[in-house]
């Protein structure tokens, strides 16, 4: 008799994980269901590979770090054209694997392969390899043989992957000129603080000059970044090690994470990129054929924000009571007061002001009043799916407009305010030696 291994919930929403002897796979989920738990997942335990089964292994190289962010995509939308051509499964596999270059990608392929010529389906295979596909693959995948649609799937998850990474890409390509910009100049401006300055302060002592206000100013910073110049390193390193370790903690973790999202220029493009993401995810997964409160917890966990994961979690409750998605999505949407969320706007927005501003916006919601209306349009059409792609369309476009806003604004931004430190620098120093020459003349 087999032994399965499977993950279920409970009324509560536990994940379980254990294993039993069945005849077979219904008898197995049925077994589980009679528990009172809902299936997520259902595998056969297989016994140890054989020294055949490793002699196989040895197309496999030694590698470091994961998959490549632009390979699962192109592996994705491959998998699906053969898949259209009619190829069975595990052929499409070895032919995508015999033309994969050696890393990471091409050893997963290799394991997948193994495990499917030994009677594994191809959700079961992937399963196996979470570091490359992650639940939402699997589950899409696991849909799809189950509809006998794998293709489609396979299609609906290669857009899915292209226009994820294309967002990525822009958001990150636009980061990439303010963030050269600043770093040339903190090194060009320590430069002048640690060289130049203090060579003009040296000159300025020799000629007993009166100095203005401005040069004062101008030599106490010099002072200070050649006494304490190791807090330019340290201190962001610090920093980012603090908030790393609060965002340990469930508390500093949605106190961190609400601050990210309600914080001025940045965190309305952050929100928007969330819900653009999620609604997607929904929407294919919903249009896959999973099940929505698996769809719905597959959400929460690929939000990558405590405070969206919150309200997915309140959602996903709701809806084992009975209720729709629009409505306790409306309810739980609206933010609450959280100490940590009130640190961060202190500590970052110059503590009064930051108190302020953390008032003004702490019971702001996260998602909108035309994105509830437009599930709620979904779920009584029956196109809920259709609805969430139009959301996520949406949002997507928004994200976009925001982000080359952002990028046109940045940038006069950056030039007045280096600008203005370069001409105070100048003035400084030179105010002291215009003096000198008529002094001297």
């Amino acid at each position: 008799m087999p032994t399965y291994l499977y993950e279920a919930m409970d009324q509560t929403g536990q994940e379980i994980k254990d294993e039993l002897e069945a005849q077979s796979e219904e008898e197995a989920q049925a077994t589980i269901r009679q528990m009172g738990y809902y299936v997520t997942k259902l595998t056969v335990k297989r016994a140890r590979k054989t020294g055949q089964s490793k002699a196989k292994k040895r197309g496999k190289t030694f590698t470091l770090g994961g998959v490549n962010t632009k390979q699962l995509p192109t592996f994705t939308r491959q998998l699906s054209i053969l898949q259209d051509a009619g190829l069975p499964v595990l052929r499409s596999l070895k032919i995508l694997e015999t033309q994969a270059k050696p890393g990471p990608m091409k050893n997963c392929l290799i394991d997948v392969c193994e495990e499917i010529e030994g009677g594994a389906t191809l959700s079961e295979a992937m399963a196996k390899s979470p570091r490359v596909f992650d639940r939402l693959y699997v589950n899409m995948i696991k849909a799809g043989e189950a509809g006998g649609a794998l293709e489609i799937i396979l299609k609906r998850l290669a857009d899915f992957q292209e226009r994820s990474q294309a967002l990525k890409r822009k958001v990150k390509g636009a980061l990439v000129y303010p963030i050269t910009v600043v770093t040339f100049a903190v090194g060009i401006l320590t430069f002048i603080m640690l060289k130049i300055v203090p060579a003009f302060e040296k000159i300025f002592k020799d000629f007993e000059a009166t100095l203005p206000a401005m040069t004062q100013v101008l030599i106490s910073a010099s002072d200070f970044v050649g006494n304490w110049w190791w807090i330019l390193p340290v201190g962001p390193i610090s920093l980012w090690l603090f908030i790393k370790l609060l965002r340990k903690f469930p508390p500093g973790r949605m106190g961190w994470d609400m601050f990210v999202l309600k914080m001025p220029i940045f965190g309305q493009l952050v929100e928007k990129n969330i819900v653009a993401r999620t609604m997607r995810t929904l929407g294919t997964l919903v249009a896959s054929g999973v099940p929505i409160l698996e769809a719905l917890h597959i959400c929460k966990e690929t939000s990558g924000n405590a405070v969206f994961e919150r309200l997915y979690q309140k959602v996903y409750e709701a809806i084992r009571e009975g209720e729709s998605i629009s409505a306790p999505m409306k309810e739980n949407s609206r933010l609450s007061f959280q100490p940590f969320a009130l640190f961060f706007w202190m500590l970052f927005i110059a503590g009064p002001i930051g108190l302020l501003m953390y008032v003004m916006r702490m019971t702001a919601r996260i998602v909108d009043d035309m994105v509830v209306n437009m599930i709620d349009v979904g779920e009584e059409t029956g196109e809920l799916d259709t609805m969430l792609y139009k959301i996520a369309d949406n949002y997507d476009e928004e994200v976009s407009v925001l982000t080359e806003a952002l990028m046109s604004l940045m940038e006069p931004l950056l030039i007045i305010v280096l600008g203005g430190l370069v001409g105070f620098i100048v003035i400084a120093l030179f105010m002291p030696l215009i003096a000198l020459i008529q002094k001297l003349t």
